[in-house]
């Protein structure tokens, strides 16, 4: 039996049908790696835009400044606020798993671009709901809303490496210098913004 290795010509044989959505998203954190060999071969793109609409929106409500801001505000520009945040999101979760993928094919991986961006994306996003959602109600300088965000990015680490290794059959070293640059992009532009 031939073995899969990045990069070689056999490539591992299809992994079954598509889990659904709420498989999915729990497989990502109940069993990561079998989520992670189970959806390489398809595609995630419904799943991933919605829950980056959905971060967007959540993320407007959680952070400080902008939640005062479209409380404040009338009807029209708290939903144009809602609607441009989820969106900016969307384009930046996008944005962030084709650099990813990107890596990844240069240090010798052979995963597909649409299951390494779309799992890139539910992890970038998911990963810090607990924080979001702890922001609603505690401010954001708050120990526990602090130790829960820095939690949720070495969680997210974790995973993102995780990810481009099973995706891409790479070493652990090169899983997570692929997955780097996303991961310092939303320390400096989510994290250390509202964690301080």
């Amino acid at each position: 039996m031939a073995t899969y290795r990045a990069g070689g010509r056999t490539k591992p044989r299809a992994t079954g049908p598509r889990p659904r959505w709420r498989q999915l998203l729990t497989g990502l954190y109940r069993r990561p790696t079998r989520t992670f060999d189970l959806v390489r071969d398809h595609q995630l793109w419904l799943p991933a835009v919605s829950v980056s609409l959905l971060y967007g929106v959540l993320a407007v409500l959680g952070f400080g400044s902008t939640h005062d801001e479209v409380f404040k505000s009338t009807f029209t520009v708290a939903l144009w606020s809602l609607a441009g945040s989820a969106v900016a999101f969307t384009l930046a979760g996008l944005m962030l798993g084709t650099v990813t993928f990107a890596l990844a094919r240069q240090l010798g991986g052979d995963g597909p671009l649409a299951s390494t961006v779309g799992l890139a994306i539910l992890i970038g996003w998911t990963t810090d709901v607990p924080r979001l959602l702890l922001a609603l109600f505690l401010p954001s300088g708050n120990s526990v809303v602090q130790a829960v965000g820095w939690a949720s990015w070495l969680c997210c680490g974790y995973l993102l490496s995780a990810m481009v290794r099973r995706v891409h059959d790479l070493p652990w070293g090169k899983a997570v210098g692929a997955a780097s640059l996303q991961l310092l992009a939303l320390l400096v532009l989510i994290k250390l913004p509202t964690l301080g």
